[in-house]
């Protein structure tokens, strides 16, 4: 059985012509790497929780809702493929499907997971509205005005957490995510 370590390097190798699907303006491995950082810089990242960053956006259709439950299902059978043991693959599994923001974490490491994915909510005015921007792309499809309906209604949903970001490694980015959400609701 492979090592969580020894996982890494083929794990990215099997993500990344996932993320460089054409379609990907946001979640390509450009934000796979972001969160990463955001993770290592906090002294946070682990082998276990670099693999599931690795898979969480593994499947992205911005058609579908589904998304975390298939990136988590596909990067479950490579895990398998690769003999990870059955602990790991649970564990993973289970941080992919917290990365759907549907629930409050039930672990630490899932609230860091959840947090780094998030953190570009509390990034600087100027990344910020590249990110908006490159989301805008993502749905395309969807007409401006349902977009916008959409987007508030998401936007606003974070807005109105009492806290954004749940974990002391993450809480300083919670002024600025406030403003950054604020003001795209207004230019909505």
């Amino acid at each position: 059985m492979k090592t969580d370590s020894a996982l890494l390097a083929p794990a990215e190798a099997f993500a990344l012509p996932y993320y460089a699907e054409a379609h990907r303006a946001y979640h390509n491995a450009e934000h796979v790497r972001a969160v990463l950082h955001a993770l290592g810089s906090r002294q946070v990242l682990t082998p276990t929780v670099a693999l599931a960053v690795w898979g969480h956006d593994l499947i992205y259709d911005p058609r579908r809702h589904d998304n975390e439950q298939q990136s988590a299902d596909v990067f479950d059978g490579w895990l398998a493929e690769q003999g990870a043991r059955a602990d790991l693959r649970a564990e993973i599994h289970a941080l992919i499907l917290a990365t759907r923001h549907a629930a409050p974490a039930a672990t630490h490491t899932e609230a860091l997971l959840i947090d780094a994915d998030l953190s570009i909510l509390g990034a600087e005015a100027e990344a910020f509205a590249a990110y908006n921007a490159a989301i805008r792309r993502e749905y395309q499809h969807v007409p401006g005005v349902l977009y916008r309906i959409g987007r508030k209604k998401i936007l606003r949903g974070f807005l109105e957490r009492d806290q954004i970001f749940t974990t002391p490694e993450f809480t300083g980015l919670e002024d600025q995510a406030r403003v950054n959400l604020a003001g795209a609701i207004a230019a909505l």
